[in-house]
Order: C-alpha cells, then sequence, then structure tokens
C-alpha cells in the first residue's frame, strides 16, 4: 500500500530530522531536505515517491531485468537510494564508532559489577543467563480443548490442505501434483497407519520468539519434526505457561520427506538419510 508506505517514510525522515541526541544527521539534511524542504516533508516524500523506481514493484523488475553497467547512474541519482546511502553513511562514520567505544566500556563495567554481585551473594545460588545457550524444552503430543465445546486433535493431515485451497491467496494455492498425489494417496512410505498424509502435529513443548526450525526429537533422540509456531491461545507462555493451554506446532517429518521425495522428485536426498520405522 503505497499510501502508508508514504506515512512510514515520512515518519521516519521526521525522527531523523529530530534526533534529540548530540550526533551529526545524514549529509542529504544539510544537502537538500533542510535547503529544499525544511517544514514540508510531505512535498519531499511525495519527490521521492515520484522520481524513484524503487516503490514501484513492477517498474524496478523490469529495470532489473534489462539492466546494464551503464544504468548505474540511474541507481545513483535515484533520490530513494541517495536517502538510504546517507543515512547508512551517516550509521558507520558517525554512529557505530561511538556505539562500540560505549559498548566496550559496558562490557567491562559488567564483568566488574557481575564479580561485585557474586562476593556479596557467595551464599546464595545465582542462575546465569541463558541467552545464546541451548534453550531445550520437553513435552507430550496431544490435544487440547480451548474452551467449552472445542477439542483439537493432536495432528492435521493433507486432507485440511485441500479443503483451505483458495487459488486467489498465495498461501493457499495448492499445486496441481500436490493435489493428484492426494487423489490418489500416493504418499509412498510416509503415510500414517490410519492411511492418511499427517502434516502437523502439536504438542506441550514450551517454546518461544526464535524457535521456528528448531528440531522436535522423540524420546529416543530420533528426528520427527521442525517445530515453526505457537498455537492462538499459547502466545501468553512467555509470562506464564499453562501445560493445558500451550501448544507448540511442529511439521511432520513425514510430510517433509513426502515432500522432498514424492512431490518434488528429490530421492537423491532421501538416500543421504538413515529413515527410521
Amino acid at each position: 500500500d503505497e499510501s502508508v508506505d508514504k506515512q512510514l517514510f515520512k515518519a521516519c525522515v521526521t525522527a531523523y530530522d529530530q534526533f534529540p541526541y548530540n550526533a551529526p544527521k545524514p549529509n542529504i539534511f544539510e544537502n537538500l531536505i533542510d535547503k529544499k524542504y525544511k517544514d514540508k516533508l510531505d512535498k519531499y516524500t511525495n519527490f521521492v515517491y515520484a522520481e524513484s523506481i524503487f516503490p514501484v514493484p513492477t517498474q524496478l523488475a523490469d529495470f532489473l531485468k534489462n539492466y546494464k553497467a551503464s544504468d548505474w547512474q540511474r541507481i545513483a541519482d535515484d533520490p530513494l537510494y541517495q536517502y538510504a546511502m546517507s543515512i547508512l553513511i551517516n550509521y558507520r562514520n558517525n554512529i557505530m564508532p561511538t556505539y562500540r567505544i560505549q559498548k566496550n566500556r559496558i562490557d567491562s563495567l559488567q564483568q566488574r559489577y557481575m564479580k561485585l554481585i557474586l562476593e556479596k551473594n557467595a551464599d546464595h545460588y545465582l542462575y546465569p543467563d541463558a541467552n545464546s545457550t541451548l534453550r531445550v524444552a520437553y513435552g507430550k503430543v496431544e490435544g487440547y480443548e480451548p474452551r467449552d465445546g472445542v477439542e483439537y486433535k493432536y495432528y492435521t493431515t493433507l486432507k485440511g490442505i485441500m479443503e483451505k485451497e483458495n487459488p486467489n491467496i498465495y498461501d493457499y494455492v495448492v499445486m496441481p501434483k500436490l493435489k493428484e498425489l492426494y487423489k490418489t494417496k500416493d504418499y509412498g512410505q510416509y503415510g500414517d497407519k490410519d492411511g492418511t498424509m499427517h502434516v502437523c502435529f502439536i504438542a506441550s513443548n514450551h517454546t518461544t520468539g526464535g524457535n521456528s526450525g528448531s528440531p522436535v526429537l522423540n524420546a529416543d533422540g530420533q528426528l520427527i519434526g521442525l517445530n515453526f509456531d505457537r498455537n492462538w491461545e499459547g502466545t501468553m507462555s512467555d509470562l506464564k505457561y499453562d501445560p493445558d493451554q500451550c501448544r507448540n506446532i511442529t511439521l511432520d517429518v513425514r510430510y517433509c520427506l513426502f515432500i522432498i521425495d514424492k512431490f518434488a522428485g528429490a530421492d537423491r536426498l532421501i538416500k543421504e538419510m538413515d529413515l527410521v520405522n
């Protein structure tokens, strides 16, 4: 939405223009904005969006498709490119050096601070900061009842993908080959014993932001899926974990293998794996 994008752009320019700290502003303010568009940021925004090739996806795609070395000047003269480069250069030259100096000072003081904390609390247990460390959670594969009269099973199937198909929404477009595999139930060795193709399952593992892509293992340490989301009722689990309502959502590894093998035909990848039935 260009109108929203323009509002956001103007808000960013305003924030830089009113930057409260003792740091130089990007050169584009002194060289252009303050001279020609002082107190006229709406006019500057309209100028940028009218002259730049970047806000219009089709225009940018055509430009890049037919790009030649001599076209570089078109980019160099682009007002949005000039604004972005001015911000970047100012950040590298004036913001980052000061930030690094202060960060090094803070790191040094933090070490001294922690040393004193340990000495003061020598008789108490102090728990370490878990940031950037390995996060391990455990739970059970199980459904849940979010409210009266509503019960969710612990798994979903390929049938649900077919039911949600909508050719007008990109995320819900179903490829013809996947439809054919579903129609013929050609699931290979990856189908469940109930005759369906399981796609995802939920479990009571406690996850948080950044857990997308985390491996999900069974009790024997075997990969059974990839975590990618939380249920709606469990989004509060960063503050309070409720095992009756909190569920992580996992892509069933069997569906992943099915897509690799039967849909994409990349059986060479399957041959490199040790599959356990």
